[in-house]
């Protein structure tokens, strides 16, 4: 029974429908200025709905590359055979069936949109996972919920399209990062990922950088949005434990030719654990933030 729950969460990646529900619940506290509770998980619930099916069909056409990356999923996904496809189907309909429920077309539009990113990004004769598209796909992880939460409001603004390229733009990093652990599965499919096109070492350079670049964007969303002091400190903790991270490493990061091809897969493997930790503790802390900001507002 444990066996079968815990295949059936890792097949619809549920970690990653964890964080694109954290990701419209704060996008919902931000927009609207207001810690409303019942509207945030209503959206969170489309979003988590739209990508647990996206991650799933995903999953069913990744079976053959997860044997090496993730053998227990690839095992699970290759014992549901035909009925895999049938529950992403079934998450799609859901997703889309919640956002005409609202009755506003543009988020029945932008969920739309967002499983679409998805179809093209797994399902042949598309397969942009395995091209240099990937990250530009993986965009829209983060901004269609932005988007989403934004037409149910009817509010479009500067400040919203800042929070919309910064999640944006974090989810697609994300996907290279996520690279780094697939490198071997990748490599063996001859996929063209941007990690693969430039090599192990250069390409855990690019994702190092891009991570820090990311910096200036989530500080301007905190000073739009007035995010409290909280905010900044996780932040600040979030740069510190990466850049120990980064030096605890630097004989293999920057040892020059004399570092081995082994070396480099297991830091990057490393990383992209950090990584993914990194993202995640950032969307919660940009959740809870909103929610504390304007809960605190509400008082007076």
């Amino acid at each position: 029974m444990l066996s079968s729950t815990k295949g059936f969460l890792t097949f619809i990646s549920l970690e990653r429908g964890i964080m694109v529900f954290m990701i419209t619940m704060g996008a919902t506290f931000l927009i609207t200025r207001s810690a409303i509770l019942p509207e945030a998980i209503y959206l969170g619930f489309i979003a988590f709905c739209g990508w647990s099916g996206v991650d799933a069909i995903n999953n069913v056409y990744d079976v053959d590359l997860d044997v090496k990356s993730d053998p227990f999923r690839s095992d699970y996904t290759r014992n549901l055979g035909d009925l895999g496809r049938y529950i992403f189907v079934i998450f799609f309909i859901l997703s889309i069936s919640l956002g005409v429920i609202t009755g506003i077309q543009l988020v029945t539009v932008f969920v739309a949109l967002g499983i679409f990113a998805g179809i093209v990004y797994s399902m042949p004769p598309f397969r942009l996972r395995q091209t240099i598209y990937k990250p530009v796909v993986n965009f829209s992880v983060g901004a269609v919920p932005v988007l989403i939460v934004a037409a149910f409001f009817n509010v479009f603004s500067i400040q919203i399209f800042v929070l919309m390229v910064l999640v944006g733009i974090s989810t697609a990093v994300n996907s290279l990062w996520e690279d780094l652990a697939d490198f071997k599965s990748d490599l063996g499919a001859e996929a063209r990922t941007i990690l693969i096109v430039l090599g192990v070492k250069r390409g855990v350079y690019l994702t190092i950088l891009l991570g820090y670049c990311l910096i200036p964007l989530m500080i301007l969303v905190g000073i739009l949005f007035q995010l409290t002091l909280l905010y900044f400190v996780i932040l600040a903790a979030l740069i510190g434990y990466l850049s120990v991270r980064i030096f605890k490493n630097r004989h293999v990061l920057f040892g020059g030719s004399n570092t081995d091809l082994e070396s480099m897969l297991k830091v990057g493997e490393l990383f992209a654990a950090d990584f993914v930790l990194v993202a995640l503790v950032f969307t919660i802390n940009m959740m809870l933030s909103g929610y504390l900001t304007y809960q605190q507002l509400s008082f007076f």
